[in-house]
């Protein structure tokens, strides 16, 4: 199987003693789109985390069939786009331009595909009137568009969302939605909102107590109730 993410036996616990993951397993075929769903403290973050090393537990992490170590991250990097739930924790630099353009200069790119990537993605989001501006001068929504540009800059074979439609009125949420079923990558999502993966996942995961206690197609693990209410999400 030609798998975009093989994770085996992985466990996490927390320097306060909390632990996160128990064991989990879970396979993410390329170019499957994967909703990753729990009540709060179920341990879909920390999962996400993983997938590109920005935490690493007990168990084995393989990104396109490279196993996570501390001496490729950069690698895994480039294959793993994460976006977190907060887009004040991705930008910081001065102007969003450099927000963008910081992941390809990383990359070593060339200044005139440092400056075409940016710049078509800032046209794609429309966001080119902010291109010499700080993200500070952003509406929420405009800032959750403008970390996933940054993150889309690099490229990424696997993009990794933390709640990508969260504090998003319907017309931000919207360009969300659009723009993920434009896009070509294996897609991880993980969220609350169960109106959102019917729209743009083809696979459920259910979690609980750090633990993956479900996984089906979305009809089928959003249909299960008691499944759910056992899990503690509704």
């Amino acid at each position: 199987m030609n798998y975009a993410l093989e994770i085996a036996g992985l466990s996490y616990t927390y320097p306060d003693g909390t632990a996160a993951l128990e064991a989990v397993d879970l396979t993410v075929e390329k170019g499957e789109r994967i909703a990753v769903i729990g009540a709060n403290g179920a341990g879909k973050s920390t999962l996400l985390y993983h997938l590109n090393g920005l935490l690493q537990g007990k168990g084995r992490v393989k990104v396109m069939g490279m196993e996570i170590r501390r001496e490729n991250l950069r690698e895994i990097r480039e294959k793993v786009g994460l976006v977190f739930q907060n887009p004040d924790d991705q930008l910081f630099c001065p102007t969003l331009y450099d927000d963008i353009a910081f992941g390809p200069r990383n990359l070593g790119l060339n200044k005139a595909e440092i400056e075409a990537r940016a710049d078509s993605l800032m046209e794609r989001f429309n966001l080119k009137t902010y291109r010499n501006k700080s993200a500070l001068h952003l509406s929420y929504g405009q800032k959750k568009l403008a970390a996933l540009a940054a993150v889309l800059a690099l490229g990424p074979q696997i993009l990794a969302l933390d709640e990508p439609t969260d504090s998003l009125d319907p017309r931000g949420k919207k360009m969300i939605i659009s723009l993920l079923h434009s896009l070509q990558v294996t897609l991880i999502t993980v969220t609350h909102d169960l109106d959102l993966i019917r729209q743009i996942a083809d696979t459920a995961v259910l979690m609980h107590q750090g633990r993956i206690v479900r996984r089906g197609t979305v009809d089928d693990v959003l249909n299960d109730e008691e499944g759910l209410k056992r899990a503690e999400l509704i």
